[in-house]
């Protein structure tokens, strides 16, 4: 059904505007009972909270006047794809199997260039961010991204990866890889002139570790909310130009 609407909605909504982000985001619906598809404790945006809902992950397309949604699928928890007694009982497909959300909405974007949506940033929150796979996806798809991400996310530069970890001497903890770590928690925002000017700025990195720039996407005005990093860092700055 949404194709259909996708097929009739967006040459009108083109019309009126080029295409400017992608939008993946999920929904919760509150429950109260425990037999709906997918019903189970998790986050509900709607309330804020861990609750008795269900989760749908939507992919919408948005131009400067409007947005559409272009793809939309109820979440499946993991404990819901493994009861074959619950599967059957709610009529849940043999094919439908367990997903994270990254990985549905990675589905639905490859599904939407298939379909020869005109392309957009792909914009999305830190539960999409913080995930990996979810991100070199869209690098391999050629799309530019915009996402949250938590302050302990680890970045490298383009072609470096951290060190590898020390042999083991089989007491304590595993040694864990380290090196070329760019630790957000450092991250001092630059470029921010008076008035909150709507151009790019960049991430200026640790008095302590190396002076590199890491594109970002200013907010409309203001300081005080997370900054989405758009991609990998530049080369190494010097005299903190």
């Amino acid at each position: 059904m949404l194709s259909r609407v996708r097929e009739q909605v967006l040459p009108a909504l083109e019309r009126q505007g080029q295409i400017r982000a992608w939008i993946v985001d999920d929904t919760g619906f509150p429950k109260k009972g425990k037999h709906s598809v997918g019903v189970a404790r998790q986050y509900c945006g709607q309330l804020g909270k861990q609750d008795n809902c269900q989760v749908a992950v939507s992919l919408s397309v948005a131009t400067e006047q409007a947005s559409l949604p272009v793809a939309y699928q109820l979440y499946l928890p993991e404990g819901w794809a493994n009861d074959p007694d619950r599967r059957a009982k709610a009529g849940v497909p043999e094919d439908v199997i367990f997903r994270t959300k990254p990985e549905i909405a990675l589905a639905q974007i490859r599904a939407a260039l298939e379909a020869g949506v005109s392309r957009g940033v792909v914009l999305a929150d830190a539960g999409y961010g913080n995930d990996t796979a979810f991100r070199t996806g869209l690098t391999k798809v050629g799309l530019t991204y915009v996402v949250g991400v938590q302050s302990s996310i680890r970045l490298w530069s383009p072609g470096t990866q951290p060190l590898p970890p020390k042999p083991w001497s089989g007491r304590g903890p595993r040694p864990r890889a380290f090196g070329g770590r760019l630790n957000m928690r450092r991250s001092q925002p630059r470029n921010w002139r008076k008035r909150c000017p709507r151009t790019p700025g960049t991430w200026l990195l640790g008095a302590r570790a190396p002076r590199r720039r890491l594109p970002h996407a200013l907010p409309p005005c203001g300081f005080g909310r997370p900054i989405a990093t758009t991609g990998a860092p530049s080369p190494t700055l010097r005299n903190g130009s």
